[in-house]
């Protein structure tokens, strides 16, 4: 990284900090994933700390109608958690902070984005541009890392290199200092506390595992195939309670498979950087970055923010049983939400897409087509999906995987322009990217949405790397 860029990004981190310091009250906005609770935690805890008085309140999105309502309740300071990057066009001329990581529009004193220092939206998540504002106004804040860890990972921020890169280096280092954070060279596949080891491979993607994924008779086969056993007395074994040897055979089985048919490169990605939770319970979603963050995904989206929030916040009593409620739900609805996505995805020159209508959640859409990269959709092709998200409105969520955007593909780019041309807005990440457009526009934008994707393809690409 360019210590000059680092220095001018802890230099606004600071200058936000000493803003928010000086606020009467704040009013948290924050988004409903992962990143968007671990950011708003960080965000309460922040403030809590410090005695200042504060709300919170999660949206979907930041549309112009959110806007308005949020300005016509004349709080005297507001601050945005993992969004508001795209408005700050708007929010340049409010009492107001930013901290996100996503596509952006002006700058000002109290926006805190490390693509405004060009460190790249993947340095650090918009929960870890919290966390250097936390950091800031306090540096006992420094237990919050573990936070900004899950929403950075919870963004998939360590996926094209498999590890969390950047200025998220500077968080692992200082989590691990607290003692709340510790890594290692493991499986990525995920489900490593808590799945038995079949399932995890069973349901093993990025990269599939050709001739196990999918089926979990399959899988327990190879599994003993390799001399593990299943079972420890009546109960299933999970990765993290196999020997060092265990791992290994299955591993190298599993890198054969990989390397036969889908190439070295492909292989070398089952093995990265794991994230855990030090304080954490082992064999719990909580002690894994990667299952606190599924945790996570099924509070908030489905309305049940102050749960998320809860968790992250240190509930292991009534909030976590409900959240762990909300989890088995959430499975249930993603499985439901594929078997669906399956029969309906239609493909066209540049994309294949589906339309969900109302039956599958407008907040989960995006999870599901990403998983759709698992379930049988090509990979050569990014994905689309709709889902109803009003009496007016339609949600788009879009999918690509690493191999297209390492050819071109901007997501948030394509996105948003196709979705301002309909009528709507948009934005996102390079692989993965929402808006909403009105009802009955899907048709014209998946044309406008083809059309951007062919000039982005058509232009040579640059590949660059953050340290």
């Amino acid at each position: 990284m360019d210590p000059v860029a680092v220095e001018g990004f802890l230099r606004r981190a600071a200058e936000t900090a000493e803003a928010i310091r000086r606020a009467p009250r704040v009013h948290v906005v924050s988004h409903i994933d992962a990143d968007g609770l671990t950011s708003a935690s960080i965000a309460v805890s922040m403030l809590r700390r410090a005695g200042i008085p504060h709300d919170l309140e999660f949206v979907k999105s930041i549309t112009p109608s959110e806007l308005e309502r949020i300005r016509a309740a004349a709080h005297p300071f507001v601050l945005f958690t993992d969004l508001g990057s795209g408005s700050a066009d708007v929010l340049k001329d409010w009492t107001c902070a930013v901290a996100d990581h996503h596509q952006m529009g002006a700058d000002f004193a109290t926006h805190l984005n490390p693509r405004l220092f060009g460190l790249g939206g993947e340095s650090c998540s918009g929960a870890g541009s919290a966390y250097f504002i936390a950091r800031a106004l306090d540096p006992a804040n420094v237990d919050l890392a573990a936070l900004a860890v899950v929403g950075a990972v919870g963004d998939l921020q360590d996926a094209d290199a498999c590890r969390l890169t950047g200025l998220n280096r500077v968080i692992l280092e200082d989590g691990r200092r607290a003692g709340v954070v510790e890594w290692r060279l493991d499986a990525r596949w995920f489900g490593r506390e808590t799945r038995p080891v079949y399932k995890m491979l069973q349901y093993a993607d990025d990269p599939l595992l050709p001739g196990v994924s999918g089926s979990d008779q399959a899988a327990m086969r190879f599994v003993q195939d390799q001399g593990v056993a299943l079972r420890e007395r009546e109960t299933w074994r999970r990765w993290t309670q196999l020997s060092l040897e265990e791992r290994r055979a299955i591993l190298s089985a599993a890198a054969v498979r990989v390397t036969r048919t889908r190439g070295a490169a492909e292989a070398r990605r089952m093995i990265g950087e794991v994230y855990v939770l030090s304080r954490e319970a082992p064999g719990t979603p909580l002690r894994d970055a990667k299952e606190f963050a599924t945790l996570l995904n099924s509070t908030a989206r489905y309305g049940e923010g102050p749960t998320g929030l809860a968790v992250c916040l240190g509930d292991r009593d009534a909030g976590y049983r409900k959240a762990l409620s909300l989890l088995r739900g959430h499975r249930q609805n993603l499985v439901s939400g594929v078997q669906l996505a399956q029969l309906k995805v239609e493909r066209r020159e540049i994309v294949q897409w589906f339309d969900a209508g109302e039956s599958i959640r407008d907040t989960i859409v995006g999870i599901v087509a990403g998983m759709m990269y698992g379930a049988g959709a090509s990979r050569e092709l990014p994905i689309v999906g709709f889902a109803r998200a009003s009496e007016t409105e339609t949600k788009v969520s879009a999918r690509a995987p690493r191999e297209l955007v390492l050819q071109g593909v901007v997501l948030s780019q394509a996105v948003g322009e196709a979705a301002r041309e309909v009528g709507g807005s948009g934005g996102g990440h390079d692989g993965a990217a929402g808006a909403t457009i009105p009802l009955g526009k899907e048709p014209e934008f998946l044309e406008r949405l083809e059309s951007v994707l062919k000039r982005q393809l058509s232009k040579p690409v640059t590949v660059s790397a953050t340290g």
